[in-house]
């Protein structure tokens, strides 16, 4: 298949859309497809192009076989809804004109979290004449209202027309979650042309490590230290603050609370950690995937934290996976749903209410007085790794990718 993919975030961008649209693609190409990705100049989280990229035009590359092509958009950091707005629309113009340059394909695949992007996805497939598939990675636009960021209004309702609309004129819907998919069978949406592929992680990539003594200095942990690691995006969904106060209960505890990546919360998250002079609470900036499993090493087991609110009861982080792989326990803090059942299913780990200090900090008591218990979460995570592969994910995508194609 020639396949053209408008992403808006990608390498060497590091949140878990740029991920999974990348590894995936890497798996595509080695099975012979053909893929272009349509993106921006790296600049997520934070609003800065990275060292390396200008904000053009027009620009390409080639990563592992993948044609890259970026384009030129409004740059905004990741907070704040009018600029990351106009952000967003100025990817859907480009991207639909940068699309519009290249060959021919024989779809169209764009994926969410923001729609803009699916406009134009949809838009080249219709002047084009092939197939569009959307991928659905969040129920956005609720998950606008669920982290704060806007309250229901006028332009949420035509938010949520417009995404309804694509649901529709989609060939397929490929959905990440079991539960994305029944939200949209009960808006109407034709359930046989919605395809439920879990998200997963790159076993090629990530795996086991022993300890990086050496890194662990740099920010002053200890060998002795027992580490409960965040990675990833410091955001409005994650309610980070909560941890905080749980590392304020354990202040006097052999326990260091490692937070590693960038966000639209870091600053306000480190003013508040020096506000409370929390010394067992390091941040460490967000790092290359070159580098992402050597703080991985230092943790003995991975926090995956969401905001208190129903729409996080659908979806499944992907730092989930990532931790299983590198033989790391979960202790997760969110609404029940989703990402709570593979954990307790698995047996990987603990779920606690999210946004519940005192029940975050009993579950670190209880996973460092317990070594054996919390050992054997690790290798069953380890063990289940494999059912979640980003190898297994590709290959299901790309079968639903060739049946958009076949309906033509």
């Amino acid at each position: 298949m020639r396949i053209l993919f408008l992403a808006d975030n990608f390498p060497p961008e590091r949140n878990a859309q740029a991920s999974r649209v990348y590894e995936r693609a890497c798996y595509w190409v080695r099975w012979g497809h053909e893929v272009t990705v349509v993106t921006c100049a790296p600049n997520f989280p934070e609003g800065k192009l990275f060292a390396g990229y200008e904000n053009k035009w027009w620009a390409t590359e080639e990563m592992n076989g993948i044609r890259v092509v970026r384009v030129k958009t409004f740059i905004a950091a990741n907070a704040g809804a009018l600029y990351r707005t106009v952000d967003f629309l100025s990817y859907m113009v480009t991207g639909f004109w940068a699309g519009w340059r290249e060959a021919k394909p024989d779809l169209v695949v764009a994926t969410s979290p923001q729609f803009f992007a699916a406009v134009a996805g949809w838009g080249l497939g219709k002047v084009r004449g092939v197939p569009f598939v959307m991928e659905l990675s969040d129920l956005w636009p609720d998950s606008i209202v669920a982290v704060g960021a806007m309250k229901k209004n006028f332009a949420l309702e035509g938010l949520e027309r417009l995404e309804l609309f694509l649901y529709r004129k989609a060939a397929r819907v490929v959905a990440l979650t079991g539960a994305f998919k029944e939200n949209l069978v009960r808006r109407g949406i034709e359930g046989g042309k919605i395809d439920v592929v879990i998200n997963g992680v790159d076993l090629e990539r990530y795996a086991p490590q022993v300890r990086n003594h050496k890194v662990g200095r740099e920010w002053g942990i200890e060998p002795s230290d027992f580490v409960v690691g965040y990675i990833g995006t410091h955001g409005m969904a994650h309610a980070l603050e909560n941890v905080l106060r749980a590392a304020e209960q354990m202040r006097l505890r052999p326990v260091k609370f490692l937070f590693v990546g960038a966000g639209a919360e870091r600053a306000r998250l480190v003013a508040l950690r020096d506000e409370l002079r929390l010394e067992n609470v390091v941040f460490v900036p967000a790092q290359g995937k070159d580098r992402i499993q050597d703080y991985w090493s230092l943790c003995d087991v991975a926090l995956v934290h969401l905001k208190n609110t129903p729409t996080f009861e659908t979806v499944i982080p992907s730092k989930i996976f990532e931790a299983m792989a590198m033989r790391l326990p979960i202790l997760l803090a969110s609404p029940r749903g989703e990402a709570s059942r593979i954990v307790e299913r698995e047996r990987i780990g603990f779920w606690v209410p999210p946004e519940d200090a005192g029940a975050l900090a009993e579950a670190v008591e209880r996973m460092l007085a317990d070594r054996e218990e919390t050992a054997l979460f690790a290798e069953t995570a380890l063990r289940a790794a494999p059912r979640y592969s980003r190898e297994k994910q590709a290959r299901d995508m790309a079968a639903s990718l060739e049946l958009a194609v076949g309906s033509r």
